[in-house]
């Protein structure tokens, strides 16, 4: 005849929610009541039975390990945007030196691509007459292709509609490029935006922050004007 488990009563699972409340309350009973570890046994995940101590030893060495990892992240993500302030500081002296507009547009684009390494970098200005370098639209166009992303005037980031990312990047890049982060150029008038694109459609996802593009968005704004003095910005 096969014995059959015995399931503990009502009374006795209260029994044992009263004593793990309090061992709970009290973590050192077993300092005084050491006799009482050599007869408590846990089931290990082999089958095999490890002491109280043992068991508590794993939990924390396992614990132990999941902290470790923890650290390490947060220290690769503080060494990442050292770095990224550092490009960024780079780029912005670099901006406040620019003496022509031709200089500072190649300045973004080759920081960007080079230092940044992004793979598809956008700068538009708006103007109602053609800019001297670079690309220039007038502020029609850009209300018509991407009027609802400069809508709120805030850096955002994520996956574009196709005719967003040909006007922003070209009708051949468009279909390349899987995320974008943007930026609005905008002191005392729109002048223009910065895109920036890679081919990851995760790489720029809506909840990642846009803090250095922000900061890089913010200086070109206030310096674009020394040279588009003649050309009337968006208002």
């Amino acid at each position: 005849m096969t014995d059959q488990p015995q399931v503990p009563a009502p009374a006795e699972l209260l029994e044992a929610s009263a004593v793990a409340e309090f061992l709970a309350a009290n973590p050192a009973f077993f300092e005084q009541h050491e006799e009482l570890l050599t007869q408590l046994r846990l089931p290990h995940q082999r089958g095999d039975t490890v002491s109280l101590v043992e068991r508590q030893m794993t939990l924390l060495r396992e614990r132990n390990g999941e902290m470790r990892q923890r650290l390490s992240h947060l220290m690769e993500v503080a060494r990442d945007n050292d770095r990224l302030f550092e490009k960024t500081r780079r780029l912005i002296l670099a901006l406040l030196d620019t003496t022509s507009l031709d200089e500072l547009v190649i300045c973004v684009e080759d920081s960007l691509r080079e230092d940044f390494q992004v793979p598809f970098v956008s700068l538009i200005l708006f103007n109602d007459i053609p800019a001297p370098v670079g690309r220039s639209v007038t502020s029609a166009e850009a209300q018509q292709a991407i009027g609802g992303l400069l809508s709120e005037g805030k850096s955002l980031s994520g996956a574009l509609r196709e005719h967003e990312l040909a006007f922003l990047f070209g009708s051949d890049q468009a279909s390349q490029v899987g995320s974008t982060a943007l930026v609005p150029l905008l002191h005392q008038g729109l002048h223009g935006v910065l895109a920036i694109g890679s081919r990851d459609p995760a790489h720029y996802k809506s909840s990642v922050g846009t803090l250095f593009l922000s900061h890089i968005g913010e200086v070109l704004s206030r310096v674009l004007p020394r040279f588009t003095g003649a050309l009337r910005a968006v208002r």
